[in-house]
This record gives structure tokens, sequence and C-alpha cells, in this order.
């Protein structure tokens, strides 16, 4: 107790508070030594004083926000460009796609033509034969095929008769029936294979265009004209289905694209065969070399239409007795069978002397020119493949034949 008395005296403390004393000065002596390494950080303080406007433009810095809002700018373009630099490439591979079918020729885009006519009849054929003998079951699914390709009945049952002459009881592969086949139609086709000639003693060569509306008569004429011009010859188109105003239009671009001379109606709903007959006459006398004339094609009047036919034929022939010198009946492809019945109306109505088949790349049912061979024996002259006027040439039996089974 005196050692603690006089402890208490040296430090100057109350004595009356003898167990606190030692307490505090434990504590006391930290937070003393504490307030002057407080006291060195202050000094630094001034020093942070300066970093107060550091920290004014700290907030500031907040705005470094600016910098993410400016990346994505930065950002996005590159996003955006590659986008367009693939597009060109996509772009271009269709016309390199198009430009080895044009290299072709006329049969590179006639078999492409042809392609879903090909489709529907080949992969039946396939599924037939896969190297198994030819007998009578065989032929009979052949037949059916041959039927549902649109070849029609008679000319379906002439190709199976030359099936079972030449092959019967053999083993045959799918390959072999279709080079065979290709030959058994060309054979059909090859009587009716014939031109549309241009006699330049009738100048004009009258062609009356007859047809069904829809089916492609001011196109055909349009290509036609086109074909005459490239060959050095002079043409001339008259717009002679008067009733339909788009007719007459679409007509005149043509003539316009194509350098024909054109013929106009007076007015809507003129008569065909006096536009007819005063056209011959120009023509003659500006010394056109051919003229194709447009007729109406509307069969919800029969009667009415082959009156207006038989009348434009019997005025023309005032001015040359021999007139027309053609008539190119054009049929649409897509039609199927429906094209013929469209020979029989039309060949009940005038006298036709050939046709035209157009629209082959939009259907499966190219097989109908098989079909219509078997039965009129009518002059094809024409097919249409596309809408350019390339794509509109001369028949040719051997290649249509190949082109529809998708040989070579």
């Amino acid at each position: 107790m005196a050692l603690r008395d006089l402890w208490t005296r040296l430090r100057g403390s109350d004595p009356t508070q003898p167990s606190e004393p030692p307490e505090p000065p434990e504590r006391d002596n930290p937070p003393q030594p504490a307030p002057p390494p407080e006291a060195p950080p202050r000094p630094p303080e001034p020093p942070a004083a300066p970093p107060s406007p550091v920290e004014d433009p700290v907030p500031d810095a907040p705005a470094e926000t600016p910098p993410p809002f400016r990346e994505p700018p930065v950002e996005a373009p590159p996003v955006e460009l590659p986008p367009p630099s693939p597009l060109p490439p996509a772009e271009a591979p269709p016309p390199q796609a198009r430009e080895p079918a044009a290299k072709g020729g006329w049969f590179s885009r006639l078999k492409a033509g042809l392609a879903r006519s090909t489709a529907k009849l080949t992969d039946s054929v396939t599924g037939i034969f896969t190297k198994r003998k030819l007998d009578e079951a065989a032929l009979e699914e052949l037949e059916e095929t041959l039927i549902a390709a649109d070849l029609g009945v008679a000319a379906s049952r002439r190709i199976v008769e030359g099936f079972r002459k030449t092959r019967f009881g053999k083993e045959v592969t799918d390959e072999e029936v279709k080079a065979t086949l290709a030959d058994e139609i060309a054979a059909i086709l090859g009587p009716v294979a014939r031109p549309l000639v241009i006699e330049p003693a009738r100048a004009p060569h009258v062609v009356l265009v007859v047809g069904v509306n829809g089916t492609g008569k001011t196109t055909t004429i349009a290509k036609l004209g086109k074909q005459y011009r490239d060959d050095g010859l002079k043409a001339g188109f008259v717009a002679g289905d008067t009733f339909r105003a788009a007719a007459v239009e679409q007509l005149q671009v043509w003539a316009e694209r194509t350098g024909a001379r054109f013929f106009p109606p007076a007015k809507p709903g003129a008569d065909a065969a006096g536009l007819a007959f005063d056209a011959l006459t120009t023509a003659r006398a500006e010394g056109l070399d051919v003229l194709l004339v447009d007729t109406a094609g509307r069969l919800h009047n029969k009667t009415a239409l082959m009156e207006e036919l038989r009348k434009v034929i019997r005025i023309i022939r005032r001015v040359d007795e021999t007139a027309p010198h053609s008539v190119l009946l054009v049929l649409d492809a897509t039609t199927g069978q429906n094209a013929v019945q469209q020979v029989k109306v039309f060949g009940d109505m005038v006298d036709v002397t050939g046709l035209a088949v157009t629209k082959l790349d939009g259907s499966a049912k190219g097989g109908v020119v098989v079909a219509l061979a078997q039965e009129f024996g009518l002059p094809v002259h024409v097919v249409g493949v596309g809408e350019k006027a390339e794509d509109l040439r001369p028949f040719a039996a051997h290649d249509y034949a190949r082109g529809l089974l998708g040989l070579d």
C-alpha cells in the first residue's frame, strides 16, 4: 500500500482512486500516442487539400462514364461493318451460279427449265427399276408413271410397247431405262420439231397468234420480234386484243424495246379485224418482212371469240388472199393436260398451223409436249423456259427428250 501511495503521489494522481488510475494510464497512454500519430496524418491533410481540386475532377471523373459511353459507339461501327462485308459476297454467288448456265448454251437452259418435270418423271422411274427384270408388273408401273407425268395415255402406251419389244425379260437399271425412255420420246417428238420459217417472198409474212389469255401470247410475240430483228428482218406488232388495255400497253412497250413497228387500236374495243386490215396494208407499203398479230383469248364466250377470229382472217384476206401464212397457238405448259383441250378448241375455230409452248421452267408438266405430239402431230415451233428473249428457242426433239430425263 505504501508503495502504491508513493507511486500515486509521484504521478500526481488522487490517492483516493488507487485501482482506477492504473487502468486509465494504460488506456490514456495509447490514446495519447494515438493523437500524435493522428496529428502527423493531419499535416499530410494539407497535401490532401490539393488533391481536393483533383477530387473535384474526380467527381467530374464520374464523367469518366463518358468513356464507357464513347466505347460503345466505337464498338458499334465495327459490329455494323462486318454485316455489309459478307453481304456483297452473298450477292455475288447468284450471278456466278447463273453464268455457268448461260455459258452452257441453250441446252443448259432447257435442261434447267425442265428440272421440275425431270424430277417428277425420273424419281418415279428410279423407284421402279433397281436392277430388276423388266416384267409385266414393272411395265404397268412404268406406264402409270408416264401418264402421271402428263405424257398422255397414247404416248405412254407406245413407249411401253417399245420397252416390251426390246427389253422385256432383261435385267435393267434405272439409268438404262432413262436412256431408252429418252430415245422413245425423241422418236415421238422428231416429226413435229419444225421451226417457224418466215418466207421473204410473202412480205410481210403474217403470223396470227392465238391462245387463251394468260398463256404468254404478248411476250411470245415480243421475243419472236426481237429474234427476227436480230436476223435483220423488219417486224410489226398488231395489238389485236383491243378490249384489254393492258395487253395493248404491254405490246407497245415491247415494240419500243425491240424496234418493231407498232399498230395500236384507234380506241379501246375497236374492231380487231379492221385494225388487222389497216396494219397489213401499211406493212406492205412500208416493206415489213413479218407482221405478228395479237388476238383475244376470251374462251368464256367461245362463240363470240370464234366469230372474231374468223372475221380477222376473212378481212385480211382482202389484202392478201394467202394470209395468215401461219397461225401460232400459244400454250402454257403449267396447264398440263388442259393444253390438249385448248388445241381441240382453237383447232375448231381456226386452222392452227403450229404450236408454241411457254413457261416450261415453272411447270412439272413438261411431258405434255409429248402428249400433244402424239395426239395432234402439229409442228412445235418454239418452246420457252424463261423471261428473256433467248429463252424462247426453236424446238429440238433430241435435246428436249434428254433434258426431260435429266441426261446430258
